[in-house]
């Protein structure tokens, strides 16, 4: 090595050399990194002999699938084994042994982590050699068992995966594993009786303290078994798994809390290694666990940076900022918050929850669960179809109209209903994308469907007694109104997307709100009307029979969630009105720009929507009338934010046993109250400055005044 080196300082240091062809070699090191020092942020290097195309068209070094001279330390697993890089058993020191098992099983599931995250297989888990060969383990019981666990664990986290994106693949069981996982277990308790026997006083308390760590870290085999048997509870179908998987959650949670209480011990023989050391590393004990080479499956890796990928820490330590053991914490919460969802066949929950969840930020790996949940064999939990979902929130009853199951437009509403709960389910900025696209199929659906309808009504000649034709007609008539609200509550979230992705500067503020009041307004409108037909349904049915119980807890519910929407107009018309006043008196930035004009920003921003006809007459037009003539003390912007905050006090009490309904109406009660008093100090001292935060709710601004 010594030797390699010197020839590579002194090639370094010699002058550039003739090749006899009219070309000369030279070091470029130097020049490299004066240029990388020089360049500043989104410049490229251009010459007349290398341009974009050259630099694009140029085979990149240290690429494992094109620099085929890539130097590597083994190039093959068996080369790895020949070398004893990963020896079975590690160590004829059993303490030694136990450790270094423990920095493997640390290693591991920092691997698994950071996998998780979306990073390569091949260059996290299957890094480890003990993984690929799993069969080399097999005198050893317990790393036998850890691998072969984790090797099931990651086949079913692709089949999830895989079977959320509509693609299928073979999920493996590992229920053999639970065996060896306990026989381990008590093959170490043996062990650390029968050494203590032969053991002097002076060394007992270091085993007893090698024996805590291991005892700890042994929970990771117990961690590892039940986390995979929750994999498994959780995708039987229908929910029938769901409760048993809450038992394996809460038993994963447990040894988690065991691992976290070994931190102290795993760190004793650390303290020479330094702080630094500690915080960067992947084991808890802060050594470097053997049998691990990130380069091994370098072939298998994608050709595409980044290539070099940082593990997750252990634990967090210092100025970390996320470790293994949080991402295993958290998604142990949203995977329990899963299991614990009550499947009840009402769309309105569904929605909510799944609204709710998305506010928690979940991983791929909560989120595939949760939509394989909701969406089996094309209906709702597997068991209730999108029809009978639908006319149970409308109070229909479809159980004798069987002929509206294999209608065109009742199909072509159950795949939209499908396509929208697994889009619902997908990260933020995919979630947005995906919702402004499908507004324009609901919407041409919309339109469809409402001339078919339009036609049957026509013939339905004696309303008060129909035939079965004719329930059928009437029936599609409420499912088409029912449709409307569907559409107007996409195009809400759509535009709510919008504040928790941070894609509305403070000049832009006026446009969204002045869009989200005419979405709420027309939402609250149809969800309304709604509720007069299933008041009006349940009416009927109750003069029917006597015996009849309306459902009133659905009603309530339903009364209430439009009061919410009620609110939201309000405050979202109050903020349009307020902003556009401060806009116009010069105290609130406009919407200028050197690039974009206002109407092009309201393009870029709400082009879907309009595109989807929604509103149905021209939007910035309306808008730009509608504000220009704002001020002040306008009076209607008192009764806008006095208005909202009065149903917000109404709505709490309805609210008081959901907790997260409840902090939301807070929130918007808050903004209300907030708001009225900086109109109040706006309109007496017009030199105030005043700014817009999301301090009590993350939608919906608060008028925040200051002296300048």
């Amino acid at each position: 090595m010594q030797s390699v080196r010197e020839e590579e300082s002194s090639s370094i240091d010699q002058e550039p050399r003739s090749c006899g062809d009219n070309s000369v070699w030279a070091h470029v090191s130097p020049l490299l990194s004066a240029a990388c020092s020089d360049l500043n942020e989104c410049e490229l290097i251009h010459g007349d002999n290398f341009n974009l195309f050259a630099a694009m068209s140029a085979l990149e070094i240290m690429d494992p699938k094109m620099d085929s001279g890539m130097v590597s330390t083994f190039y093959s697993i068996d080369e790895a084994i020949e070398s004893g890089f990963a020896p079975v058993p590690i160590s004829s020191d059993r303490t030694v042994d136990v450790q270094c098992i423990i920095d493997i099983m640390d290693h591991l599931l920092a691997c698994e982590a950071t996998w998780h995250m979306g990073h390569s297989l091949a260059q996290t888990v299957f890094s480890c050699i003990y993984v690929l060969r799993p069969e080399r383990t097999s005198s050893h019981a317990l790393l036998h068992s850890f691998c072969r666990v984790i090797r099931a664990t990651c086949r079913a986290l692709v089949s999830v995966v895989s079977d959320a994106r509509t693609n299928e693949l073979r999920a493996c069981k590992a229920t053999s594993s639970k065996r060896r996982v306990f026989e381990a277990r008590r093959k170490a308790n043996d062990f650390v009786f029968v050494v203590c026997r032969m053991m002097q006083n002076w060394n007992l308390y270091k085993l007893i303290r090698n024996w805590k760590r291991a005892f700890a870290k042994l929970c990771y085999a117990g961690y590892v078994f039940h986390f995979l048997h929750a994999l498994n509870c959780m995708r039987r179908p229908q929910g029938r798994g769901l409760e048993l998987a809450r038992k394996h959650i809460a038993y994963c949670i447990a040894e988690l809390e065991s691992v976290l209480s070994s931190v102290e011990f795993l760190s004793l023989e650390t303290v020479e290694n330094g702080k630094n050391e500690m915080e960067e590393s992947t084991t808890g004990s802060g050594r470097h666990p053997i049998g691990f080479d990130p380069n091994l499956n370098k072939r298998l890796s994608a050709p595409t940076p980044p290539r070099a990928i940082k593990l997750l820490s252990w634990k967090k330590v210092g100025t970390s900022k996320f470790s293994a053991i949080d991402y295993y914490v958290k998604l142990l919460h949203n995977l329990d918050q899963i299991c614990a969802f009550k499947l009840e066949p009402d769309l309105d929950a569904v929605l909510q929850f799944v609204v709710q969840f998305q506010k928690s930020r979940p991983d791929l790996v909560a989120r595939a669960h949760l939509q394989l949940l909701l969406v089996q064999d094309g209906k709702l939990y597997g068991r209730d179809t999108f029809l009978t979902i639908c006319a149970r929130s409308l109070a229909l009853d479809v159980t004798k109209n069987h002929g509206l199951h294999l209608n065109e437009y009742i199909l072509q509403l159950n795949q939209l209903m499908i396509n929208l709960l697994k889009i619902l389910c997908a990260n933020t900025p995919w979630q947005r994308r995906k919702l402004g696209k499908i507004l324009n199929d609901w919407s041409i659906f919309n339109v469809q469907m409402g001339i078919t309808v339009g036609h049957m009504m026509q013939q339905v000649t004696t309303p008060r007694t129909p035939k079965n034709g004719d329930k059928s007609a009437l029936i599609l008539n409420h499912i088409y109104g029912w449709l409307e609200e569907q559409i107007h509550w996409v195009a809400l979230r759509f535009l709510v997307l919008g504040f928790d992705l941070k894609l509305y500067s403070p000049s832009e503020y006026c446009m969204v709100y002045w869009y989200m009041y005419i979405i709420l307004w027309k939402l609250a409108e149809k969800a309304h009307f709604r509720v007069l037909i299933i008041v009006h349904t349940e009416e009927q049915k109750a003069k029917k029979k006597e015996d009849y119980s309306r459902d009133m807890a659905r009603e309530d519910r339903i009364s209430l969630w439009v009061l919410l929407l009620k609110c939201q107009t309000s405050l979202a018309q109050g903020l349009t009105v307020m902003i556009a006043a401060l806009r116009n008196e010069g105290m609130c930035l406009k919407s200028q720009g050197p690039f974009n004009t206002e109407n092009e920003k309201f393009v870029q921003h709400f082009g879907l929507l309009q595109k989807a006809s929604l509103p149905k007459y021209d939007a910035y037009e309306s808008f730009s009338e509608s504000t220009c003539h704002a001020r002040l003390d306008y009076l209607p912007v008192y009764e806008c934010f006095r208005d909202a905050q009065k149903m917000a006090k109404e709505i709490k009490v309805g609210y008081a046993n959901d907790p997260d309904k409840l902090a939301e109406v807070v929130g918007l009660e808050q903004v209300a109250e907030h708001n009225i008093i900086a109109v109040n100090l706006l309109c007496q001292d017009r030199c105030l400055k005043v700014s817009f935060e999301f301090i009590h709710h993350p939608h919906f601004a608060t008028a925040v005044v200051r002296r300048s």
